[in-house]
């Protein structure tokens, strides 16, 4: 019996955005070593169903894209599939091309067969030459007439090593139209819902996804398969954690699929996942890659990892990140050839094995930031890896419009990236976390930004308060640091018309500098201009001309912790550009927390053997079902 692993699939939606990630036009060419298109040969047009396309008469097409070529590198590595079939169905005189890449890019041909009138052509392929990397796909060339290529497959007759389903848990807060948006998907996709047991919404909001227009044809067109739970707002760890905890009571159940709410899917993408899942040689955590919602063909997130050192995430190849394929797809593109191991997998979209969640616990009470890290670097130390794979993916909001350093969030990024670094560093006393983190109070501090080290601090202080208080405040460190802005005149947006926020001294613009390019002080200039800033900030006192009116006025995107500490007083755009946020320096406020931050982070270093030992040995029973069962039921 032959299982598919993979279909060939075309988008859902009717966006010319898309087609890169599905379809490869015909020619390229590279100008001063750059890929550039020369001819445009997949049109919307041509795009004929969810599994069927156009190839106009004497053009070629390839499928070399993200969602249609297979990822034969991690197939080979995570999996004991040694053998694979494509079969490609035409309907027309065509050729079809095979070809394989290594994990250097190197292009090669697998095979060439010509197709007449309605035929099925399969291609027999072996998985034993892609350690370092590697795709494989196929290529359509129509003769002189039109081809259509009728549906695609790859397949195995292997038996996969497991046999159970998975539940999906969409965690949401006052998203109900992005959640109907995502049943509605599924509920066309029946080749996905035969591998769904349940789908789990965990609605924490006040806007009720059960009250959504068109939530009742989808839930009739699920039927059992949908459940709502509805809870207060425990964040995403607590919406997760229900998750994970409805679906170990469903023995049908081998996996949970984590799923964010704001987010467009690609059905096939949870197929491929869970089939993924269930091929794995040992039980992996498989996780999807993040395209920006805004910005569809821009891919976020390929493989992420933890640094030891500063305790902190990144992409494993950070400097390549975003990566656009309108400007160049698979073919064009080296690195994306590499198998890339991650450490961590976002829980915008992850699949998890409930034998892992037996073993290792449910997610940390966390509320948000780092839940997910934090659970998949527990899974590795336990002997389950984290797998980012290619061709599984959605379209999530990205982080571009939003900066959420600076507003209530700075607390949980402060807290939960330094409990994970206790739970999960293996560098002595953190290694430079602690440095880091107190860096970035005094680059806030050297902003004006006193609200987010207002926050930051308290983090601090609730870590060396000892691992109860993640349960204890689950539900209130959110509010509690919401409410904590009001005394802090920075955090007010001025969006009103009528009343402009005008500086006097006018904006300041500066030259554009290429991608990953900062004109920022370095080496002993860095040092002179932090400690020349500090002392400045200590000692002086602003100008009353510049507290009465902002001296001058910064975008967002210019706004730099190296510029603006040079004036008593700014106006920044707000990262989503809603309207300005008013940075005004003082005295007093800067003295109290640049102490306060100095004296939490000495302590904490300090203490951080102490707290190591209290937090590690915390860990089961934070994370256990009962723990969870408890909040949930105080929280009811």
């Amino acid at each position: 019996m032959a299982h598919v692993l993979q279909s060939v699939v075309f988008p859902l939606d009717r966006d010319p955005d898309l087609l890169p990630l599905y379809v490869d036009p015909e020619v390229w060419s590279t100008i001063d070593e750059k890929p550039v298109r020369v001819s445009e040969v997949a049109h919307l047009a041509d795009v004929l169903g969810r599994t069927r396309a156009r190839i106009p008469a004497g053009t070629r097409v390839s499928f070399a894209t993200y969602f249609n070529a297979f990822p034969a590198s991690y197939w080979q590595h995570w999996t004991s599939v040694r053998a694979i079939r494509l079969a490609v169905r035409t309907s027309g005189d065509a050729t079809i091309v095979v070809y394989r890449s290594t994990g250097e890019a190197a292009q090669q041909r697998i095979d060439t067969r010509d197709a007449s009138g309605e035929a099925e052509t399969a291609f027999d392929i072996a998985l034993t030459q892609f350690g370092d990397g590697g795709w494989i796909w196929f290529d359509v060339v129509a003769g002189a007439e039109d081809v259509v290529l009728e549906g695609g497959e790859w397949t195995t007759e292997q038996e996969p090593v497991r046999a159970g389903k998975a539940s999906l848990g969409v965690t949401t807060y006052n998203k109900p139209d992005y959640c109907v948006a995502t049943l509605a998907a599924l509920a066309d996709a029946p080749e996905v819902l035969e591998l769904v047991d349940r789908v789990f919404i965990v609605d924490q909001g006040t806007q009720k996804v059960r009250d959504e227009g068109g939530f009742d044809a989808v839930a009739a067109a699920l039927g059992e398969q949908l459940q709502i739970v509805e809870q207060p707002n425990l964040g995403g760890s607590g919406g997760f954690a229900r998750a994970m905890l409805e679906t170990l009571q469903r023995p049908e159940s081998d996996f949970v699929q984590l799923l964010d709410d704001d987010v467009r899917i690609e059905p096939e993408s949870i197929r491929r996942s869970i089939t993924f899942g269930r091929y794995a040689t040992k039980p992996v955590l498989v996780g999807a890659h993040m395209f920006d919602l805004l910005n569809r063909p821009r891919l976020h997130a390929w493989a992420e990892v933890v640094d030891e050192a500063p305790f902190m995430w990144r992409n494993l190849y950070q400097e390549e990140m975003p990566h656009d394929f309108r400007q160049a797809n698979i073919r064009q593109t080296p690195l994306l050839h590499k198998r890339m191991d991650a450490d961590y997998n976002g829980w915008w979209m992850c699949l998890i094995p409930t034998e892992v969640i037996r073993e290792v616990g449910l997610s940390l009470p966390a509320f948000i930031k780092w839940d997910d890290a934090e659970f998949c670097l527990r899974a590795g130390e336990a002997g389950y890896p984290t797998v980012s794979l290619p061709g599984a993916a959605l379209w999530h909001v990205s982080w571009i419009g939003k900066d959420d350093s600076i507003d209530w969030q700075a607390y949980f990024h402060a807290r939960n990236r330094i409990v994970a670094g206790l739970l999960h560093s293996g560098a002595p006393r953190g290694g430079t976390l602690i440095r880091h983190s107190r860096r970035v109070d005094l680059k806030h501090l050297m902003m004006m930004q006193y609200y987010p080290v207002a926050l930051r601090n308290r983090a601090l202080r609730d870590v060396l308060r000892g691992p109860r208080h993640l349960a204890e405040n689950i539900a209130t460190a959110m509010p509690e640091a919401r409410a904590l802005a009001a005394r802090f005149p920075e955090t007010v947006v001025h969006r009103d018309p009528d009343v402009v926020v005008r500086s006097r001294h006018g904006r300041r613009v500066f030259p554009l500098l290429r991608r990953h390019e900062f004109d920022s002080p370095t080496g002993w200039r860095l040092a002179l201009f932090t400690a020349k800033t500090l002392v400045a900030h200590w000692l002086r006192e602003p100008a009353p001309e510049n507290v009465a009116q902002p001296e001058v006025e910064f975008s967002k995107s210019d706004a730099h912790w190296w510029r603006v500490p040079s004036h008593d007083s700014a106006i920044v755009s707000a990262a989503d550009g809603s309207g300005k946020n008013v940075y005004t320096r003082d005295r007093l406020l800067y003295r109290r927390m640049l102490l306060d931050s100095v004296r939490l982070h000495a302590r904490l270093r300090r203490e951080w053997p102490r707290l190591q030992k209290q937090y590690r040995d915390a860990l089961p029973d934070l994370v256990s079902e009962q723990s969870w069962r408890t909040i949930f039921g105080s929280q009811a």
